[in-house]
């Protein structure tokens, strides 16, 4: 509590991740205005690798001195990250890294990347950029907009020399330069190359592409991995409460489906939920089905069943610029 305090007064606008009032939803939307307001032409998708495993402790500890007078603070920080982690009943302690599922481990990170990338980040972005440039950066989950290709790509190269000197690196498939913005399918087409390519972020896939009207619109669709593995999730569990009276099957798999749809429930995603929704009826009519020999659920009593228990799917979050309310204070001119 006292570091975030001390820090929320120096951190950026465009970082978000485990910090007050700056949730997941916020960086979507702020990335979502973003793209859609700026002149962003090209996406820098940045994955650092194995980034919490990465943290160079002696780094940190001098990031947290520049700050931190209190060395009470500091060496009880020193003794968190050298405590260990129980693994099967063995404790490894490593000399990088922060220990995912340490109560204090998501502070140390954005601390680290604080100063490791977000002012190097705004100094390029000024002194740099000979176009338009956005950032949001949500913990160690990095995407980058640019107008200029050339911008996109030398950012690119400065970034791994950077990141370099503290440690840390990129990963070399899962960042990509792409393509994508509000102009990237007309382009394309004039080119005679197919439609832009998508990327990912917080669970979402981000798309180029239109409205009812024709017009340029920013879609985000519920990552089909992220759907693949919650689906199989259900499906273990199901079999496990297999025998469970209906009402018990229902009530659990309401609070799942509510769950999923208070994250996933955001303009221009109903078709997917709507496909959730769906899959978990057919994975608890299969379960039913499968503790009797008797086939007494159709489709027709399933669908009774789920207008009972499951919650319909609706969108529950605004439009972007809606919450958001501005443009995202990304990189300033």
């Amino acid at each position: 509590m006292v570091l975030n305090a001390i820090y929320e007064e120096d951190f950026l606008g465009f970082s978000y991740g485990f910090r007050p009032g700056r949730g997941p939803h916020a960086a979507l939307d702020a990335l979502a205005v973003a793209i859609s307001s700026r002149k962003v032409n090209q996406i820098l998708d940045a994955d650092i690798r194995d980034f919490f495993g990465s943290v160079n402790h002696d780094w940190l500890i001098r990031f947290l001195e520049y700050r931190i007078g209190d060395k009470r603070i500091i060496r009880l920080i020193r003794k968190w990250l050298k405590a260990g982690i129980l693994e099967y009943g063995v404790v490894s302690v490593a000399d990088s890294g922060t220990g995912q599922g340490s109560v204090i481990s998501p502070l140390l990170a954005n601390i680290y990347l604080h100063y490791v990338f977000d002012p190097w980040a705004e100094r390029w972005r000024r002194q740099e950029a000979h176009g338009d440039m956005i950032v949001v950066r949500y913990a160690d989950d990095l995407v980058a907009g640019f107008e200029h290709e050339d911008d996109a790509r030398r950012f690119l190269d400065a970034l791994r020399k950077r990141i370099g000197a503290f440690s840390l690196s990129l990963h070399p498939v899962k960042t990509r330069l792409i393509e994508f913005g509000r102009h990237a399918a007309a382009e394309r087409k004039k080119r005679g190359i197919g439609r832009p390519e998508t990327f990912a972020f917080l669970g979402f896939t981000f798309i180029c592409g239109k409205s009812r009207r024709g017009a340029f619109q920013l879609q985000r669709k519920t990552r089909r991995d992220r759907m693949r593995a919650k689906l199989q999730e259900i499906k273990v569990e199901l079999r496990q409460r297999m025998h469970q009276p209906i009402p018990s099957q229902g009530h659990w798999l309401r609070q799942v489906v509510t769950g999923h749809f208070a994250y996933y429930a955001v303009p221009t995603n109903s078709r997917a939920l709507s496909a959730f929704r769906h899959y978990v009826a057919d994975l608890w009519r299969r379960t039913l089905r499968r503790r009797s020999q008797k086939d007494g659920f159709t489709w027709d009593r399933m669908t009774k069943l789920v207008a009972g228990w499951l919650p319909a799917p609706r969108v529950l979050h605004p439009w972007p610029v809606v919450r958001h309310g501005k443009l995202p204070p990304a990189l300033p001119h």
